[in-house]
């Protein structure tokens, strides 16, 4: 699932470009996607002929303000991610037009969502497993949206300082890895950078926060701000289906440390191993040498 570096990037991405342009035309193949209004006769008039004014993130939510007070909210979910560019439809297909990643990395085929705008590019959502969820809401009331109002705090904003990080964290008893991957303690983070937070800061997953010493809260603390800056620096991490929106993958993959490095030495040239355990119905990475429990 893309997390806050991949959908960051994202966001960062489209706004360098969609500003400005007008919705021209909305398909789907997969109205199920769309959750709010539920018909979408309905979900595509509200956007036809709106001007798109700005792209945000809250979250893992993509959000794009329109000029008609209503905002675009895309959550990718598991498999999806956003792309632009420009395709044809062809037999119910959409064919990328332009040779590259767009038209050629099989992950950018699975279009379900596709708007098209007024410099005859499309905005188009990709999602193998068709789990993605878009919505329309008002913008002057985002904050009372379920999807919106619940979220923690955004952990590279200058507000998250350690001494509300520790406050958050205060008499919880669940376990570290799944602590951090909880949206309404802190926005944005999941299996990825759980695990790769956890191999920076030499803390097991299965530690349960109740038991970790400020010590150990600084150095995930840390570790948070150091491991999401560079992922961010890297576009993201594309082990699986993430893509930013040229269709191009990100870099992360390629100098993570724990996530999807099973059985590989530690980078840390402790001698230790790494491993692969389950929490709950997800998996978490870790280096038994220097995370011990």
């Amino acid at each position: 699932m893309p997390e806050l570096p991949e959908v960051q990037t994202i966001v960062s991405d489209l706004s360098k470009i969609l500003p400005g342009f007008s919705i021209r035309e909305v398909w789907t193949d997969w109205k199920k996607l769309i959750k709010n209004p539920k018909s979408f006769d309905e979900f595509r008039r509200q956007l036809l002929g709106r001007k798109i004014l700005k792209v945000r993130r809250r979250g893992k939510n993509i959000l794009i303000d329109l000029s008609n007070n209503k905002t675009l909210l895309i959550h990718q979910k598991m498999t999806g991610h956003m792309l632009y560019g420009r395709w044809n439809l062809r037999q119910g297909r959409w064919i990328g037009v332009e040779k590259g990643p767009i038209r050629d990395d099989p992950q950018n085929r699975f279009l379900h969502l596709v708007i098209s705008l007024s410099n005859n590019k499309q905005l188009a959502l990709s999602d193998l497993r068709k789990f993605a969820k878009v919505l329309i809401w008002p913008t002057d009331k985002l904050s009372e949206l379920e999807d919106i109002k619940n979220i923690g705090p955004e952990p590279l904003e200058k507000s998250f300082t350690f001494e509300k990080f520790k406050k958050d964290l205060e008499k919880k008893k669940a376990k570290i890895h799944q602590v951090l991957m909880n949206q309404k303690i802190i926005a944005g983070i999941g299996n990825i950078y759980s695990s790769e937070i956890l191999w920076e800061a030499g803390i097991h997953p299965l530690k349960e926060v109740n038991k970790l010493s400020e010590e150990e809260l600084k150095k995930i603390y840390q570790a948070i701000k150091k491991v999401l800056t560079k992922a961010l620096k890297a576009k993201g991490d594309s082990t699986s289906d993430y893509r930013r929106p040229s269709g191009e993958k990100g870099g992360y993959q390629k100098i993570q440390n724990a996530y999807q490095m099973e059985g590989k030495k530690c980078k840390k040239g402790d001698g230790g191993i790494i491993k692969r355990i389950k929490i709950g119905s997800r998996s978490a990475h870790f280096c038994p040498k220097h995370q011990k429990l």
